[in-house]
């Protein structure tokens, strides 16, 4: 996976520093269905990875094309963009996570013009997702809704906690779609404990 979000990210003038959020526990599905979607205090921590079915497993689209030898201008890159925007807007989910109380790291991409109190924005893995490449597949992406009375005070891609219910509920918008959503989320800028 490492190497499509590469392949991604090099399309957008990206470096090979990590710029993806930090990790978290990295549950196995299994792990999140033991636990019931009671009302825990302080919810689970999930990576990112904790949000990809086992099963899917997208790189074989890359090994297909032999993507690391094609140019820009070649057209089976085109043709495998294509496939790629598809693939990622079908990427399933993991229905265990749906009501489970959550907390995950991320970056901030607003849905809202008014970038100094966030009400609703994207949450994804990475710097820079969403602009300049085809966003993160919708299984990498939470759309997040704040309190009314609580709106993000922050910024485009600023690195934040996101706290609260998860829902497995699909979004499109023209920033991306989103395979989970998170309302009246708590969020806070990203410090690690």
């Amino acid at each position: 996976m490492l190497g499509l979000v590469a392949l991604l990210l090099a399309g957008c003038g990206g470096s090979s520093e990590d710029h993806s959020a930090p990790s978290g526990a990295g549950l196995t599905e299994a792990e999140l269905a033991l636990e019931p979607p009671g009302d825990m205090a302080d919810g689970i921590e999930l990576s990112w990875d904790d949000l990809i079915p086992a099963d899917w497993q997208p790189e074989t689209l890359m090994e297909e094309y032999d993507a690391e030898n094609l140019s820009d201008d070649d057209p089976r890159a085109l043709e495998l963009m294509d496939k790629l925007k598809a693939l990622w807007a079908e990427a399933p989910v993991v229905e265990a996570l749906d009501g489970r109380q959550v907390r995950l790291p991320g970056f901030v991409v607003p849905l809202e013009i008014d970038a100094n109190n966030i009400r609703e924005f994207l949450l994804v893995p990475y710097f820079g997702a969403c602009i300049h490449v085809p966003p993160p597949p919708a299984n990498q992406t939470i759309l997040v809704t704040t309190p009314d009375d609580r709106p993000y005070p922050g910024g485009l891609f600023d690195t934040v906690w996101v706290e609260g219910r998860m829902r497995v509920e699909p979004f499109s918008d023209e920033l991306g779609d989103a395979g989970y959503r998170i309302e009246d989320a708590q969020v806070s800028l990203y410090e690690e404990l």
